[in-house]
């Protein structure tokens, strides 16, 4: 294929759309408000999910042991733990009986330390030796605890298992709710596409009538339709993702000053790491509509 054909292509897609002024406008105008209403989306979507990672993380599964167990034991059960199951682990800490009691002082004790006197010489919590453990993915909980309540030695296992339930539930009806309106706002935008690209072909009739009688190939008299669709799809792409580029940052600062409470429960991914991935998908979501919109548009009305 010849670079003078493509530009050829490109240059009469171009044209057409100027011919169009107002469905092309119109077409790029849905198209950008579709791809706004994505990247919306998206953020939200992201930012939910990384704040449910940060929750899913503070909630740890806690292993206690047998009581005629030493801690040399215990830490031998650690090891097996790591080895077995430590892709599904994030952090295992220990926390001896001391530590325990000492964790339990501060917070029932507080302002009554001279109460926690009467066990100086006597730990009640002596038999209270664990491990804390934090998972990678909070979905997998109950088979690690499973497997955790089969070790010799282990005489009790606690999970927060309906929070757990909860954050799962959650992100599948996050995952659910997203692709459906992923697949109505791609619909939506393929439609108007296509209806933008019939009115060209209506237009041009009897241009691409004599283009055929003269020889001109099928490539000719398609491809400028098809380019034609391409642009709009990509200025209907960038022109949203450029905005929202410009308000994240400015957002995250407006919520962070008028809503504290909300600022400090959500994690806020960072703006590179957002747009780093909402880039190439919503310029290729927006490219990729413009090619299928057009390029069907083209078969049904167009015989070459």
């Amino acid at each position: 294929m010849k670079i003078n054909s493509l530009l050829y292509a490109l240059k009469q897609g171009l044209k057409g759309m100027a011919k169009n002024k107002i469905f092309s406008i119109v077409s790029t105008a849905t198209m950008s408000a579709c791809i706004f209403l994505f990247g919306v989306f998206y953020i939200v979507v992201v930012n939910f999910s990384a704040t449910m990672k940060h929750m899913e993380e503070s909630v740890s599964v806690t292993v206690f042991f047998e009581q005629d167990l030493n801690e040399e034991q215990i830490q031998t059960i650690g090891k097996q733990i790591q080895a077995d199951k430590g892709t599904m682990i994030k952090e295992m800490k220990f926390v001896s009986a001391e530590e325990a009691w000492e964790e339990f002082k501060t917070i029932y004790f507080e302002g009554h330390e001279d109460l926690a006197d009467a066990f100086v010489d006597d730990n009640p919590l002596q038999h209270s030796a664990n491990y804390q453990i934090k998972m990678n993915d909070i979905t997998k909980q109950n088979e690690l605890v499973a497997y955790l309540k089969n070790i010799s030695g282990v005489r009790e296992v606690k999970q927060a298992e309906t929070v757990a339930d909860t954050f799962t539930d959650m992100n599948k009806m996050v995952a659910y709710i997203s692709g459906a309106i992923i697949v109505v706002l791609l619909c939506v935008a393929i439609f108007l596409i296509s209806n933008t690209i019939s009115v060209g072909i209506s237009v041009r009739k009897e241009e691409i009538g004599i283009m055929k009688l003269v020889g001109a190939t099928d490539f000719l008299v398609r491809a400028p339709f098809v380019f034609e669709g391409i642009v709009i799809g990509l200025i209907g792409a960038a022109i949203p993702l450029l905005l929202l580029f410009l308000l994240y940052e400015q957002v995250i600062e407006y919520i962070a000053k008028q809503f504290n409470l909300v600022a400090s429960m959500m994690v806020f991914v960072p703006a590179q790491d957002l747009f780093r991935v909402l880039f190439p998908v919503a310029l290729g979501l927006g490219v990729g509509i413009g090619l299928l919109g057009s390029m069907f548009t083209v078969r049904k009305h167009i015989r070459v």
